[in-house]
C-alpha cells in the first residue's frame, strides 16, 4: 500500500489541476512545489519531540498544502476545530504537543490570551507579509530526503471527546491512503473529475472521503472556505463539479434553498457521505439529477456500514463482515428487533446494544496520548463504536443514538461536559445535565436539563446575555431546549439518569423553554409547539427517532 508521500510524488511533474480556489488554481506540479516548500521550512524549524502542526484555517488552499508538506516531511497535522473556544480549544493544542500552529488572521484571536506551550513566533499567520517573507527562503526546494512508511502518522483528527483528555484520532500515510484508494475505487474517479471539498477539513469526512480519493485519482479538488447552501448549485456550475461528500444535514440546508427550474441543468454526477435522511437522499438526487450514497462509517476505521439497493427505510444498511450489535455489559450478541405494526421497535430494551466490530481492531490506529479512550474502544479483541444500534432479522442496522456523554450537531461531535460546567457558572444553578435530543432532519440537538437552587428564577433573557459572555462555549454547543427541573433524576450513587431525560426530551412535564431557531430568543415551549414539532418528525420519517429513544 502506498503513503500519501508516495501519491504526492507520482504527481510531481503533473500538469492536471490539482486545486482551484476563488479565482485561483495549482496544477499538480505546482501544488507538490508548494508542499515541498512548506515541507522544507517545517524541517528547517523542528524542534525536539513530536514534529506536529497545528492548523487553524477555514478551506483555504494552504491547508491541502500543509497535509502534503506533513506528508513530504514525515510529519503530522492537527486538525484544530475553529468551533472550539477558550481553555477547550487551548487543552486540544497542547495535548498534541503542537510545535507550529499554521492560522491566518481571521482565527488568531481565537488563540489570544491562551496559555499555549506554542511560542508568539511559532505561530504561522499565513495572512501576514512576514509569512511570506520566512517561506520565501524555500521557494523552489527539493522533496526532501526522508523516511516514511505507511505507519507514519500523518493526521491527528479530534472525535467525540470525554471529560477527561481529548480525543484526538491517529491515522497513519497508509490508512488515509488506503482508505482513499478504497472509496476512489468504489466512486469510479477518475482524472476527470472533479471534487468539492465544503465539508471542514480538520474533520475526517473532507480528508477521507475528498481529499485522498482526489489525490488517489489525481483529480481537481475544489475548496470553498466553508459550506453555503445557497452557493452550493453557483459552484457546481462555476467549476464544472462532478462530485462532493457531506456529513450531517449539509443535504436538507441545500433542498432548502428556493427551487428553480433548471436545477439538475449542472454537471454533478454523485455525491457520497454520512447522516443524511432517506428522503433528503431521494428529494435531492431527483432535484439536481444525480446519486447520492450515505453510509456510516467512524473516523476511527473501525466499523462500517453500507446500503443496497434492498436496504428498508430506516436502515443504515448491512455491516462489513464481523460487525454486530452487542450487550455492553455481557458481550453477547443483541437479540433481532421486533416491530409493532407501525413500525415501532417491541424491544428495545433487549435489542439496543453497542454498534462492534470482532474483526475492527486493526483498522484503529488509537488516540493520541490517551490509553483510557483507546482501552475503551478495543476490549476483549472487539472494537466497540460508542453508538447504540439494534438489528433486523434480516441483519439490516438501525442506528438508536449514541452515548449520553456526547452530541453529534451538523456533523461534529461533542462531549458535554465541557458544556455542562459552562452552564453550572450561570447564577442560580444548582445542577445541569447535557444530553442529545433528537433532530427533526439528522443528528442530534443540545438539550440541557437545569435543577436551580430554591429560591432561583429562570430568566430566558438573562441566560441568553449570559451565554453570549462565555468565550469558550462553542458555536455549536449553546442549548435549543432548557428544561427547568426542580430535582433531576439520579441514581443511588448520585449520578444523572440521562437516559431517562433523553426519553423524555421536550415531551415532559417540567417547563421547557426552546429556541425555534437558532438565533432567535428563548421562549416557553407551548403544547402546540410540541405537536407542531413531533408532527414535523412524522413528515420527515423520523419519528422513530421520538419514540425509540
Amino acid at each position: 500500500m502506498p503513503t500519501i508521500r508516495d501519491l504526492l510524488l507520482a504527481r510531481a511533474d503533473d500538469p492536471h489541476p490539482a486545486l482551484a480556489f476563488e479565482d485561483s488554481s495549482w496544477t499538480y506540479a505546482e501544488y507538490a512545489s508548494a508542499c515541498a516548500q512548506r515541507a522544507a521550512y517545517l524541517l528547517a524549524n523542528r524542534r525536539d519531540g513530536p514534529l506536529h502542526v497545528g492548523v487553524l484555517l477555514e478551506n483555504v488552499p494552504e491547508y491541502p498544502m500543509w497535509l502534503g508538506a506533513a506528508a513530504l516531511a514525515g510529519a503530522t497535522v492537527v486538525g484544530i476545530n475553529p468551533t472550539r473556544r477558550g481553555a477547550e480549544l487551548a487543552l486540544d493544542i497542547t495535548h498534541t504537543n503542537c510545535q507550529l500552529i499554521v492560522t491566518d488572521a481571521a482565527h488568531r484571536s481565537t488563540l489570544k490570551g491562551l496559555e499555549l506551550e506554542v511560542v508568539d513566533d511559532r505561530i504561522l499567520d499565513v495572512d501576514s507579509p512576514g509569512w511570506a517573507r520566512a517561506l520565501e527562503p524555500f521557494a523552489g526546494a527539493a522533496i526532501p530526503e526522508v523516511e516514511v512508511s505507511e505507519s507514519s502518522l500523518l493526521l491527528l483528527i479530534f472525535t467525540s471527546g470525554t471529560s477527561g483528555a481529548p480525543k484526538a484520532c491517529l491515522c497513519s500515510q497508509g490508512r488515509l491512503a488506503m482508505t482513499g484508494s478504497i472509496l476512489s475505487q468504489m466512486l469510479e474517479f477518475s482524472q476527470r473529475e472533479v471534487c468539492y471539498c465544503v465539508m471542514p477539513m480538520f474533520h475526517s469526512n473532507a480528508l477521507m472521503a475528498n481529499w485522498a480519493p482526489a489525490l488517489v485519482a489525481g483529480a481537481t479538488c475544489v475548496l470553498r472556505r466553508k459550506f453555503s447552501a445557497s452557493g452550493f448549485l453557483p459552484d457546481l456550475r462555476r467549476y464544472g463539479v462532478t462530485y462532493f461528500n457531506y456529513v450531517g444535514k449539509p443535504l436538507a440546508y441545500i433542498l432548502a434553498t428556493p427551487e428553480g427550474p433548471n436545477d439538475a441543468d449542472n454537471p454533478l454526477t454523485r455525491g457520497f457521505g454520512n447522516e443524511a435522511s432517506e428522503q433528503d437522499v431521494e428529494r435531492f438526487q431527483k432535484r439536481f439529477g444525480c446519486t447520492v450514497t450515505d453510509a456510516y462509517g467512524s473516523t476511527e476505521g473501525g466499523v462500517n456500514v453500507s446500503r443496497s439497493d434492498d436496504t428498508p427505510s430506516g436502515s443504515l444498511g448491512r455491516g462489513a463482515p464481523g460487525v454486530m450489535v452487542l450487550d455492553t455489559e455481557t458481550g453477547a450478541v443483541c437479540p433481532p428487533a421486533r416491530f409493532g405494526p407501525e413500525g415501532q421497535l417491541l424491544n428495545s430494551d433487549e435489542a439496543i446494544g453497542e454498534l462492534a466490530n470482532k474483526l475492527g481492531v486493526a483498522g484503529f490506529e488509537g488516540y493520541w496520548a490517551n490509553e483510557e479512550a483507546s482501552a475503551a474502544r478495543v476490549r476483549d479483541g472487539i472494537y466497540w463504536s460508542g453508538d447504540l444500534a439494534y438489528v433486523d432479522e434480516q441483519g439490516f442496522i438501525y442506528f438508536a443514538g449514541r452515548d449520553s456523554d456526547w452530541l453529534r450537531v451538523d456533523g461534529e461531535n461533542f462531549a458535554t461536559a465541557p458544556v455542562e460546567r459552562i452552564l453550572a457558572r450561570y447564577p442560580g444553578v444548582a445542577l445541569a445535565a447535557v444530553y442529545a435530543a433528537p433532530d427533526e432532519i439528522v443528528g442530534d440537538q443540545v438539550m440541557a436539563a437545569l435543577q436551580l437552587e430554591p429560591e432561583a428564577v429562570f430568566d430566558p433573557a438573562d441566560f441568553e446575555a449570559f451565554l453570549r459572555q462565555q468565550s469558550d462555549l462553542g458555536t455549536k454547543w449553546a442549548p435549543r431546549y432548557l428544561r427547568i427541573c426542580k430535582s433531576l433524576p439520579a441514581t443511588q450513587t448520585n449520578k444523572v439518569l440521562k437516559r431517562s431525560l433523553r426519553k423524555e426530551h421536550w415531551e415532559c412535564l417540567d417547563p421547557v423553554w426552546w429556541m425555534p431557531e437558532k438565533g432567535l430568543p428563548y421562549r416557553r415551549l407551548q403544547e402546540q409547539d410540541r405537536g407542531e414539532i413531533r408532527s414535523r418528525f412524522e413528515q420527515r420519517g423520523r419519528i422513530a427517532a421520538l419514540d425509540n429513544l
